[in-house]
């Protein structure tokens, strides 16, 4: 497969105001390079040990982000680099970012990671946990984390119409928050939703962050 091909092939999909973020998990530092080359920048990762590895080997303007389940302890080793974790699915750990950030000197943009599939496997705040969360713990006092907006993934299966019903129900449940917890706050704009398979579903319910890997390096390698 060639990354560069390929990538463009995705870009073009993308109307203005829509980023990628290419899921660079389980590939070489070879082929982040290849993309990078392309002139993509913002690359997905969701193994701490992993991108532990690729981020000081490969071009220091790369923007990372943290695309999986996230460890409270592994925290810490991303915190001085990583531009946006987009799995938030507890306070606690919206709190650990913040004091690892804190360490750093930084401010991290997070998104909430919502549970909009039906599929028990997948992390994520229901909708009602995360309003819950947003009513009574104290994520108003935390400097060093910017809440930027909201991320999900929806049901791995060929009915179109099941993840658009999914992505649109995403969408909603952010108009909602906006309007309840961050209508003064401009930095509350990102959906992170739409990968491979369904990207173009997503963006055409109102994704803001599409994270496409298999569509541009193929399947994985180790």
């Amino acid at each position: 497969m060639n990354i560069t091909t390929q990538l463009k092939e995705v870009l073009a999909d993308l109307p203005e105001g829509v980023r990628l973020v290419a899921v660079s998990k389980f590939h070489p530092a070879s082929a982040i390079q290849e993309a990078y080359d392309a002139g993509q920048r913002i690359f997905g990762e969701s193994r701490e040990q992993e991108l532990s590895v690729k981020q000081p080997a490969l071009p220091q303007d790369i923007e990372w982000h943290f695309i999986g389940h996230l460890q409270t302890n592994k925290v810490k080793y991303i915190a001085p680099y990583i531009a946006m974790i987009h799995a938030v699915d507890t306070f606690r750990l919206l709190a650990e970012i913040d004091k690892q950030a804190a360490k750093a000197g930084r401010v991290i943009p997070c998104l909430l990671e919502i549970h909009i599939a039906q599929e028990d496997s997948k992390y994520g705040f229901t909708f009602d946990s995360c309003q819950k969360m947003l009513l009574e713990e104290p994520w108003r006092s935390l400097q060093h984390i910017r809440i930027a907006g909201v991320m999900g993934m929806a049901t791995n299966t060929d009915d179109s119409a099941e993840v658009q019903k999914e992505f649109a129900a995403l969408k909603q449940f952010f108009d909602e928050l906006k309007e309840r917890f961050f209508a003064d706050d401009p930095n509350f704009r990102e959906i992170s939703m739409g990968m491979s398979h369904d990207y173009l579903l997503a963006v055409a319910e109102g994704s803001t962050l599409v994270r496409v890997g298999s569509k541009i390096f193929g399947e994985r390698i180790y």
